[in-house]
C-alpha cells in the first residue's frame, strides 16, 4: 500500500493547470517599468497634442499645468460661444415660422383677392353684355341749353357747368346769388291770369 500512495501523490503533481508559471520577481517589475514609461510616454504625447491645438502656429507648452488650464478655459469660451450660438438660432428659428405664417396669410389674401377680381370681372362681363332697360342719352344734347347771349350773360354763366344726375336730365351744379334770388321775381315776371 506504500507503493500505491507514492504513486497517488506523483499523480497530483503532473496534472495541468490554467495558470500560467511564475516567472522571476527581476523580469516583473522591468516589465511594470516599461509599461509605465510607455503610459507616461503617451500621456505626454497627448498634453503636447492639447497644446498645439489650444494654441497653433506657437511652441506648445510642457507644463502640464498651463496646458489643463488653457485647455478649461477655452472649454468655458466655447460653451458660453455655443450657448450663444444656440439662443440666436432660437431666435431665427422663431422669425421663421413667424414669416413662414406672414407668408401664409399673404398668400391666402392673394388667391382671395384674386378670386374677388375674377368675381368683380365676371360681373362686368355680365353688365356689358346685358341689354339695358333704360336707354343712354347723350350727356349733354347740344341743343337743350342754349348758349348764353351778351357780355355780361355769358360772364354770369361761365362757372356753371351741368351734371347728369339721371339719365336724361341735367342738374346745375353751381348756380350765381344772383339768379337764387326771387325778390325781383313779381316785377321781371308778371303773374299769369
Amino acid at each position: 500500500m506504500e507503493i500505491s500512495s507514492s504513486v497517488d501523490c506523483g499523480q497530483e503533481k503532473e496534472q495541468p493547470t490554467n495558470k500560467r508559471p511564475r516567472s522571476e520577481s527581476t523580469t516583473e517589475s522591468s516589465t511594470k517599468a516599461s509599461r509605465e514609461k510607455i503610459r507616461r510616454d503617451k500621456l505626454n504625447e497627448r498634453f503636447l497634442e492639447l497644446g498645439a491645438i489650444l494654441e497653433p502656429g506657437k511652441t506648445p507648452k510642457m507644463d502640464k499645468t498651463a496646458i489643463l488650464s488653457d485647455a478649461i478655459r477655452v472649454v468655458g469660451e466655447l460653451r458660453s460661444e455655443a450657448k450663444k450660438l444656440k439662443d440666436s438660432n432660437e431666435n431665427l428659428q422663431e422669425k421663421i415660422k413667424e414669416l413662414k405664417a406672414e407668408k401664409n396669410e399673404l398668400r391666402d389674401e392673394k388667391q382671395r383677392l384674386k378670386a374677388e377680381k375674377e368675381s368683380l370681372e365676371q360681373q362686368i362681363k355680365f353688365l356689358n353684355a346685358r341689354p339695358s332697360l333704360v336707354p343712354h342719352h347723350p350727356v349733354i344734347p347740344a341743343s337743350a341749353f342754349p348758349a348764353p347771349q351778351g357780355p355780361a350773360a355769358a360772364a354770369r354763366h361761365k362757372l356753371m357747368m351741368p351734371v347728369i344726375g339721371y339719365p336724361g336730365f341735367p342738374m346745375w351744379q353751381f348756380m350765381p346769388p344772383s339768379d337764387v334770388d326771387t325778390s325781383d321775381d313779381p316785377r321781371s315776371c308778371p303773374p299769369v291770369a
